[in-house]
């Protein structure tokens, strides 16, 4: 764990902040590689990714605040340390994200679905590095594990108290969203209704996510109800829906082909 990379005179560098501002650097990498492969200039990615980002990261932000509520309540200024102490919901910052692209396609005269397809790769790239800065700054972590690769993680760094040997969740999480990655850039070129791939990043986060939930649940994710924490609850709505409408914009661009149509 190294929650700080380093000083510059009175100014702390945090590897949470700068490993959220490599994932973006990252992601916006590969997206204007995906808009040219789309006929876009990478203007439009650069664009989507900071509007994105703005609107993702005070959704994500906003969220996790109220979800956590009791924690802020006392001393609300904590809200706004976010590079310093982390604290995101992506399920939040996806719907930041969306409604940002909303505005961006409707500025920019593109389809919605055509930019969530450009944004896919990029938000499973994204998600893998962002969860490198969880690691270092010592969050979202498992349950005890006797297994090799356990992290003792700091609970309260000034009292030198640490977790038993954990599970490092943050690592896991990244290597399913790299794998997530490697299935969106293979199935790319095979899927032909505009909104499809970014239905199949969502459809494949939600059990990834899920799954981890569940070496989280009571260490650093807050149960909903009974054995459901609050990520799971909202996988488990994510899921059904990005199928559902995986199948309509399948069957929508096959009807449209069907009819000669070239309009998108």
């Amino acid at each position: 764990m190294h929650p700080v990379l380093f000083h510059i005179g009175p100014v702390t560098v945090r590897s949470y902040g700068v490993l959220l501002m490599l994932a973006f650097i990252a992601g916006i990498w590969l997206a204007s590689g995906q808009a040219r492969r789309r006929g876009f200039s990478s203007d439009l990615a650069i664009d989507l990714g900071i509007w994105s980002l703005v609107g993702g990261v005070v959704f994500a932000r906003l969220l996790f605040v109220a979800l956590n509520w009791s924690a802020y309540a006392p001393d609300p200024i904590h809200i706004l340390y976010i590079w310093r102490e982390g604290g995101l919901s992506f399920h939040g910052g996806l719907l930041g994200g969306v409604l940002a692209g909303v505005l961006l396609a409707h500025r920019r005269g593109v389809s919605f679905w055509t930019l969530a397809d450009i944004a896919s790769p990029a938000l499973a790239l994204g998600y893998a590095v962002a969860r490198v800065g969880c690691l270092l700054n010592g969050c979202c972590y498992g349950a005890p594990t006797s297994l090799p690769w356990g992290i003792r993680f700091q609970v309260y760094p000034d009292a030198g108290i640490t977790t038993l040997p954990s599970h490092p969740t943050q690592i896991y999480s990244s290597l399913g969203s790299l794998l997530i990655l490697a299935i969106l850039l293979k199935a790319a070129p095979r899927l032909r209704a505009p909104g499809q791939l970014f239905c199949l990043y969502l459809a494949l986060y939600a059990p990834v996510r899920a799954a981890i939930e569940i070496l989280r649940r009571d260490y650093t994710a807050v149960r909903l109800v009974d054995g459901i924490t609050q990520a799971q609850a909202a996988s488990a709505v994510l899921l059904p829906a990005a199928v559902i409408v995986f199948f309509i914009l399948g069957r929508r661009e096959a009807k449209r082909r069907g009819t000669g149509s070239d309009r998108p």
